[in-house]
């Protein structure tokens, strides 16, 4: 009888050992998938050529947008900076028909990275065939990112999303 009790108790214990040692293997997995992903976000950052793709506008003034059915980007490269992002707010002095959106490809004059405690803060000045922009951009060690852009024309706009490699266009 004693000899059954033990061979049960050493079968419970079996069976609940890798019920116990799940968690901290899942927290270990999670742990080394976010310092992954921070060291990916740090070469983007240290090559200084990333993309990033807008999930919410919010435009000064006016109610959040949600952007994820919309294709939209800003290309980061000190050589060249290339935004296709929508445009929603109050424009000053902007061609009547022109082409809408924040739809512009220029050099910067301006791409500074600074590292802080929490986030990369990366700012942009550069001039279109029309206006001047001054991107702002907020990157957490994840890859979520906050932009700002403010041009001589138009209201500042407010951006949420990633960043990420830049994608280039397949070919067919």
């Amino acid at each position: 009888m004693e000899r059954k009790t033990t061979q049960l108790i050493a079968l419970l214990l079996i069976a609940i050992m890798p019920a116990i040692s799940q968690p901290t293997n899942r927290k270990a997995a999670k742990e080394e998938k976010r310092i992954g992903k921070e060291k990916g976000i740090a070469t983007l950052i240290d090559l200084k050529k990333f993309e990033f793709e807008a999930q919410r506008a919010i435009p000064t003034g006016f109610s959040p947008v949600d952007l994820t059915t919309n294709p939209n980007f800003v290309r980061f490269s000190p050589e060249l900076i290339v935004s296709e992002m929508p445009f929603f707010g109050r424009a000053y002095s902007v061609q009547y028909g022109g082409e809408g959106g924040l739809k512009f490809v220029g050099e910067p004059e301006v791409f500074t990275i600074e590292k802080g405690k929490k986030y990369y803060a990366v700012e942009v000045k550069v001039k279109s065939k029309s206006d001047y922009f001054t991107i702002n951009l907020s990157i957490s060690f994840g890859g979520s990112a906050t932009m700002v852009i403010s041009s001589n024309n138009r209201s500042p706009i407010s951006y949420y999303g990633q960043i990420s490699e830049i994608a280039l266009p397949e070919v067919k």
